[in-house]
């Protein structure tokens, strides 16, 4: 138990004599475990809870549309937070851009913006229900990458899927 605490903590007992300035930094502010496990579901939960909430949102006339994109991408940084208090920040960011998942935290935070800007700026409904969607596919694409296998099973559950519907 106490090694998964310390590689979730972002704690490596290797070498410590090539430490960076953020390294450092990281390591001086690291939490308690309590209080990262604390920090994690309270983050989960409004994630969750915003999410939720901009659902229920969408069904009030005019201002629906704007407050579910608020309260869902809103929901969904929350939740993409809450897992910086089990890894730390700067491994989680490191993890982010790990070659496996580097393309799903692009696509995730680049559709994250566009989906404000198109219904902020630029006030296209169908372009930021795109985005939206798109929004919720790259994060669950995130989200299965850290999940051992995970995505090659999805992958070949729809080209199974796929060939069975061509016969």
């Amino acid at each position: 138990m106490d090694k998964l605490r310390a590689f979730l903590g972002g704690r490596d007992h290797g070498n410590n004599d090539n430490r960076n300035i953020l390294q450092t930094a990281n390591e001086a502010s690291t939490l308690g475990w309590g209080t990262r496990v604390k920090g994690f579901i309270a983050c989960m939960v409004i994630g969750i809870v915003c999410s939720v909430l901009g659902v229920c949102c969408l069904f009030i006339p005019k201002m629906g549309i704007i407050l579910f994109i608020v309260f869902y991408t809103f929901g969904n940084l929350c939740s993409l937070a809450s897992t910086m208090f089990l890894m730390g920040p700067i491994k989680q960011l490191k993890r982010m851009c790990d070659k496996t998942r580097a393309l799903a935290t692009i696509v995730m935070i680049t559709c994250l913006v566009l989906t404000l800007c198109a219904a902020f700026w630029w006030k296209i409904f169908a372009l930021t229900l795109l985005f939206v969607i798109l929004q919720v596919i790259a994060f669950a694409w995130y989200g299965l990458s850290y999940i051992p296998f995970a995505r090659d099973a999805i992958l070949k559950f729809f080209s199974m899927l796929c060939s069975m519907c061509v016969k």
